[in-house]
């Protein structure tokens, strides 16, 4: 019988101080945080299995890891709106952004519906988490609809104007993903971005540039042409 206190104590022998300062260059809060490996949580969670109850209880501890770790066993099904309004609004750091909602917010149909909300949000990692959770989708999602993705344009383009790093970079990898889904998608990707290089606002520049990078690469078109 797998506790709270007994999956912590398992992190905390884990735990690598020495990681902090590392994490720390590449923007990820520490306070909070263990300095585990996500693939030690991956390994762990697989012990570990689905568990709601538990994956509860160890968001409440405000261990960074632990918190990852929840998105990794929590059951989908379970997962309830209210739930995801509490843990978004927990989000300080992206990389616990992105693990929970590539772990477990995209594997809910509540998701479209988020990304809506989220992104018209003011706070930086909830809007974050919107953009994020286009790109998860976009990645995970095989039966939604090109014209599903096509719908989310529009906050791409509003979502560019933000200057805040976490969230300029998750607007950029929304459209990033979302051009690797098919060949339609890849050409309306870059033509929304090239639209974009022409912009006033400098953080829109930024996105499209960075888009532009990615999706024209040959080996990326090489991959969707092959996919048909």
């Amino acid at each position: 019988m797998h506790t709270v206190d007994s999956v912590l104590s398992a992190l905390r022998q884990h735990a690598r101080a020495d990681q902090l300062e590392g994490m720390a260059r590449y923007g990820m809060a520490v306070e909070g945080r263990l300095g585990v490996n996500i693939p030690v949580l991956r390994k762990l969670a697989k012990e570990l299995g689905r568990h709601h109850a538990l994956a509860l209880n160890l968001w409440e501890s405000g261990i960074a890891e632990a918190r990852i770790l929840a998105a990794m066993i929590d059951d989908p099904a379970q997962l309830t709106e209210a739930q995801m309004e509490a843990w978004v609004q927990d989000f300080n750091s992206w990389d616990v952004c992105d693990q929970v909602c590539l772990n477990l917010f995209d594997k809910t149909p509540l998701a479209w519906d988020k990304v809506r909300q989220w992104a018209a949000r003011p706070e930086e990692f909830v809007k974050r988490a919107a953009f994020t959770l286009i790109a998860c989708l976009a990645w995970h999602d095989k039966q939604a609809s090109d014209e599903q993705f096509i719908e989310l344009v529009p906050l791409i383009l509003e979502g560019a104007k933000d200057e805040r790093n976490y969230v300029k970079k998750a607007v950029s990898w929304a459209l990033r993903q979302l051009g690797k889904r098919n060949i339609r998608l890849n050409q309306i990707a870059i033509q929304t971005a090239q639209e974009m290089a022409t912009a006033d606002e400098k953080s829109v520049r930024w996105v499209a540039h960075d888009v532009l990078k990615d999706l024209t690469r040959q080996s990326i078109l090489q991959k969707l042409e092959a996919k048909g």
